[in-house]
């Protein structure tokens, strides 16, 4: 386990989430905080062996993230959103489909209603969420028909002038105004509407206000009953005020909300993704600031470099100050995304407090960790000079991609690519190459195939004039293995007319880096020193980047020679019998009746596995 201390010293007393993770860098646990400094430091006191399962999770923890948010009814959603997405090894997982509820207003018909739902569908309704406290969403809903006579029926009202309806209950307790009967006027209705739209969208609190008084009549007439009950209800609609800005619930489009904190000599730009209406995920960089430039030519030279080689590029781009050349930009950013992107600095609402959390956990870093990005980015500095000295290179190898292949005897043999810029992992970059034209464990010609798939499509594309992450070539190529590797992999590169320079990474007998392959000469390198260890760093991202995707498509595999053929067994029944029985070779050995006992399944599709795995002999 790293030493933490010094990290974990300068935890803020803030709510948030934070994120473990292990020496791969692969999340194992996420978690919400009232106060992350108190929460996260437990974890390294007595708490971290309070039970089995903390203690293991402790004992793996390489490195932390966290987010800062406003309050914990967004730490809350955000914890969820990032499991859902991550599905880290500690966090316990639901396996149904039960989400958080949402307000909905059905501002789609005539005389809108206002109800809870766990679903959102693109309607025309407005929806507000999501609350994980359902409790202050049922008190909240029953405190609006309290105040507000809206209707709670189903009936379809676009006509109701014409073919009025018989009022219910309702009507005539005086909790509907009732415009079932044809003598509602649509604007009187609408005001109500209009106010409970207010009040959800955070936009005033005459709602509470009026609340508030009406509890005070109470007490001051000793009616305490009454004025507790009124005191309920003001906590639940106080909850649902908290601003939510994790999540999105009418979000149709994707976005990325960008800002900086500017240090002495440093600027930190914090870069937010979120997909669906959920963050899921985020980046940061830092840049080096010795001129004092402006905020419109740090986001203008960001935005540029960062979105060349990105491999997708969302519909908006909420940014903190106007870059320069803006239409530029906008019109550059359409053409690479095939339709219309904006480029927005928001001035108020929703997107401006997305870009002030964004900014909050940029500065955040900068003022925690700012110390450490330089002496980083400097022993980063010194360790490419160091390589660039061994291999006599002309220039320092700035961007360096490395390469691996990955297979079991040749089944399902995969290539990866990582890249490295300045010395540090550039992910946006990466890129997981699936072997074609391969057959059997054949690692020079597979490394061929992804050598030139990569090369052939950068090349193309600056005969083209696109730009992307393979249209920018590396200083530096790292082959994991020796001479052969670097050899075809020189091939390639000769016969699409590049010249690049290109070395290979030897590893003893222990599978640890032993040195250098240059020029057909071998270069040993000190374990201690600050090459080998840049050197080390990069060739197993390669390799641990190549071994998850090998996984990942060996699993699918599995699962699919199992089951994909068997006649009348779709997804859905897939999925039902795994979780049902845990295992293949259970679904192999279970009765026909034990199949049928399966959701969704019925006699025809339990006898279909049946015969599949007994050669077609009949379970009855």
């Amino acid at each position: 386990m790293l030493d933490l201390r010094e990290r974990l010293d300068k935890l803020p007393d803030k709510p948030g989430v934070y994120i473990m993770k292990n020496e791969l860098d692969e999340i194992i646990y996420v978690g919400k905080a009232k106060s992350l400094r108190k929460r996260v430091r437990q974890y390294f006191g007595s708490y971290g062996k309070s039970s089995k399962k903390v203690a293991s999770m402790v004992s793996k923890i390489h490195d932390f993230e966290y987010i800062i948010v406003e309050n914990e009814v967004e730490s809350l959603v955000l914890e969820s959103n990032l499991i859902k997405d991550n599905l880290p090894k500690y966090n316990i997982l639901l396996r149904d489909d039960k989400q958080y509820p949402y307000i909905k207003v059905k501002v789609n018909e005539r005389f809108p209603r206002v109800m809870k739902t766990r679903r959102v569908a693109k309607d025309g309704a407005k929806y507000f969420g999501p609350y994980p406290d359902v409790f202050a969403v049922n008190g909240s809903i029953e405190t609006f028909e309290r105040i507000y006579p809206l209707r709670t029926c189903n009936l379809n009202l676009e006509n109701v002038e014409e073919k009025p309806f018989r009022p219910c209950l309702n009507y005539y307790i005086g909790k509907c105004l009732g415009p079932c009967t044809g003598e509602v006027k649509d604007e009187d209705y609408n005001v109500m509407v209009d106010e409970v739209l207010s009040f959800l969208s955070s936009s005033n609190s005459n709602l509470v206000d009026k609340l508030h008084e009406k509890m005070m009549d109470y007490s001051r007439n000793l009616d305490y009953e009454n004025a507790a009950d009124i005191r309920d209800r003001i906590k639940n609609l106080e909850y649902l005020k908290e601003r939510q800005l994790i999540s999105d619930p009418e979000a149709n489009d994707d976005k990325d909300i960008i800002a900086l904190a500017k240090g002495i000599d440093e600027v930190l730009i914090q870069i937010f993704f979120f997909r669906n209406g959920k963050i899921i995920g985020r980046e940061h960089y830092m840049i080096r600031d010795y001129y004092n430039d402006s905020y419109e030519e740090i986001f203008s030279s960001f935005v540029k470099q960062f979105y060349i080689g990105a491999s997708y590029i969302p519909k908006e781009i909420i940014i903190e100050e106007k870059p320069m050349d803006i239409k530029v930009l906008e019109d550059w950013l359409t053409e690479k995304r095939g339709n219309k992107v904006s480029i927005v600095v928001p001035i108020k609402g929703n997107k401006k407090e997305l870009v002030r959390m964004v900014k909050r956990n940029a500065l955040d870093m900068i003022e925690k960790y700012g110390d450490k990005f330089k002496k980083r980015a400097e022993t980063n500095r010194k360790a490419l000079e160091d390589i660039k000295d061994l291999l006599d290179l002309d220039e320092i190898p700035r961007r360096i991609e490395a390469y691996d292949i990955s297979n079991i005897s040749g089944v399902e043999s995969v290539g990866s690519m990582v890249v490295f810029e300045d010395g540090d992992a550039k992910k946006s970059d990466y890129r997981k190459f699936r072997i074609k034209s391969v057959l059997g464990p054949d690692d020079y010609s597979s490394l061929k195939e992804v050598i030139e798939r990569r090369f052939k499509r950068g090349v193309e594309e600056k005969k083209s004039s696109k730009s992307s992450s393979f249209s920018n070539f590396p200083d530096l190529i790292m082959m994991d293995g020796g001479k052969g590797q670097v050899n075809a992999a020189k091939e390639i590169l000769d016969k699409l007319g590049l010249n690049l320079e290109i070395c290979g990474l030897v590893k003893d007998d222990f599978h640890k880096t032993r040195g250098i392959i240059y020029n057909n000469e071998e270069f040993k390198i000190d374990i201690n020193s600050r090459a080998y260890k840049m050197i080390y760093k990069i060739q197993e991202e390669a390799h641990r980047f190549a071994i998850n995707y090998h996984r990942n498509l060996r699993s699918k595999t599995m699962f699919k020679s199992e089951l994909d053929n068997i006649k009348l067994i779709g997804p859905k029944r897939k999925e039902n019998l795994l979780k049902h029985f845990k295992s293949i070779d259970k679904i192999k050995n279970a009765s026909l009746e034990e199949l049928m006992e399966v959701e969704s399944m019925n006699e025809a599709s339990a006898n279909s596995i049946y015969q599949h795995f007994r050669g077609g002999k009949n379970g009855r």
